[in-house]
């Protein structure tokens, strides 16, 4: 729960708040702990108008940072409208539903299903998307961002990669996500995703 906290959109905290999450990450086991306290110790020293422009610069203006999973795999193709659905029916499996102004496959939601239930489905969707996860984990580290410390703590929580996965991981490096344009076959995949907003859609385009 916390990770997801972090990588959402920084808003202001309470005192108590602030108290609560450095609590919650002393509690949390290695090397979780160590990321996520790393991150604390660099941000907490920049004022949050500061941390809100790095954000956005960050994961709304680069690609290769994408906070949105299925994008890594399928871009803005046709496929991805389907990858979105693939979402939305998981967690209403797990009997969770999304917020309604943001896309199912945003990895801060599915940290937190992965915290508020015990249903193996957060897991499942992270390791399907284990690809476009170190891909954004490694755009972070390159651009030196304190974000890459919490990309840190979310694959510490997940299975080691295999040679074929590392394969696929660094063809995705080379040549980025699929670039076709969305077209027409996505209006029934749209109007399943209607409460989410169009495939797509970016987080200012939904708020």
């Amino acid at each position: 729960m916390v990770t997801s906290l972090l990588l959402d959109y920084p808003r202001e905290r309470t005192v108590q708040e602030e108290s609560d999450i450095d609590a919650a990450v002393a509690g949390l086991p290695e090397p979780v702990r160590t990321s996520l306290a790393a991150f604390r110790e660099q941000t907490s020293c920049m004022r949050l108008s500061d941390v809100e422009a790095h954000y956005v610069q960050t994961f709304d203006l680069k690609r290769r940072c994408a906070l949105y999973l299925t994008y890594y795999q399928a871009g803005d193709t046709r496929r991805r409208g389907m990858a979105l659905v693939t979402f939305v029916e998981a967690y209403r499996a797990a009997g969770w539903e999304p917020e309604p102004d943001e896309l199912p496959d945003y990895l801060p939601t599915v940290l937190e299903l992965s915290a508020r239930t015990a249903d193996p489905v957060a897991h499942q969707l992270l390791a399907a998307h284990r690809d476009g996860i170190e891909v954004l984990r490694s755009s972070l580290h390159d651009l030196g961002t304190p974000y890459a410390h919490l990309l840190d703590a979310v694959c510490a929580t997940l299975p080691e990669i295999d040679a074929a996965a590392e394969a696929r991981l660094v063809a995705l490096i080379n040549a980025g996500p699929p670039t076709e344009t969305v077209g027409l076959s996505l209006v029934a995949a749209q109007a399943a995703l209607a409460p989410y907003g169009a495939p797509g859609a970016d987080r200012s385009e939904l708020s």
